[in-house]
């Protein structure tokens, strides 16, 4: 019965959830919440949760990466920090799966909507303090958020996933001080630590679908690099406009799918 559900290689299906996947890696790359895009639509294509779960994390690490490679080209991430954000982003994230794969599946289903809920919910009513309104915190204190927000984010990353990158953007520029183009840069090393170690994880459980995650993670890597692009080029007000636009809309379409 469960193999019923499961789109077939080479559908339609597939087809149109890699093209999911490069608009989730552009907005991601933007503004994080490519996978307020990407999950619900493997939930609807007939995944069991848990399956849904793992496949984003195989098609998703494919955007993160490319999406942090161009922001690293442009010497836009802060190095030294990545060294404290990339290994606790990582741990993080391999706590967060290994719950996941301990919950009672029956359960599953409703705390991945009620979170999806919560996180669309939670990106588009926060507004970010602005960068330079207060002064950076010391370099220890620093250095103890950066590994706070990428161990607690990371272990959200590998438990569920959508709004990763948006959450790291609005503590980066809330706790950190960066501007809007800086916390996006940064959160890409957690984003991509994160799902590194969850589609490590969920493949090593047989928790992934390579041949859904596969057209998709193209989609992703084309989006996620076209996506850093644009950022870069656009500026700080395209990233809050897109951020809060695709969070707004998805409240909207989980509201209504909890109602029907």
């Amino acid at each position: 019965m469960l193999l019923a559900t499961i789109p077939e290689p080479f559908s339609a299906t597939v087809a149109l959830l890699a093209l999911v996947g490069f608009f989730a890696g552009l907005v991601d790359a933007i503004a994080g919440g490519g996978g307020l895009l990407t999950l619900p639509s493997l939930l609807a294509s007939g995944l069991p949760p848990e399956l849904a779960l793992g496949t984003n994390k195989g098609q998703s690490v494919w955007g993160s990466g490319a999406a942090l490679r161009s922001f690293w080209q442009r010497g836009l991430v802060d190095k030294t920090r990545a060294q404290w954000l990339f290994p606790a982003g990582f741990v993080g994230a391999l706590c967060g799966v290994e719950m996941v794969l301990h919950l009672d599946k029956t359960l599953l289903r409703p705390v991945v909507l009620g979170l999806l809920l919560v996180a669309a919910g939670s990106i588009a009513v926060y507004r970010p303090p602005a960068a330079g309104s207060a002064p950076r915190p010391p370099l220890a204190r620093a250095k103890s958020w950066a590994l706070v927000i990428a161990l607690s984010v990371g272990f959200y990353d590998g438990f569920f996933g959508p709004g990763t990158g948006t959450f790291l953007i609005v503590l980066m520029v809330a706790l950190l001080r960066d501007d809007l183009l800086q916390a996006t840069a940064n959160a890409k090393v957690v984003n991509f630590a994160s799902n590194l170690a969850s589609v490590l994880w969920f493949a090593h459980a047989g928790m992934v679908l390579w041949h859904i995650a596969l057209p998709m993670a193209v989609g992703q890597l084309v989006g996620g690099t076209l996506g850093a692009r644009i950022a870069v080029k656009e500026g700080q007000l395209l990233v809050r406009r897109v951020t809060l636009g695709v969070a707004a809309a998805l409240v909207l379409k989980l509201s209504l799918d909890l109602l029907v």
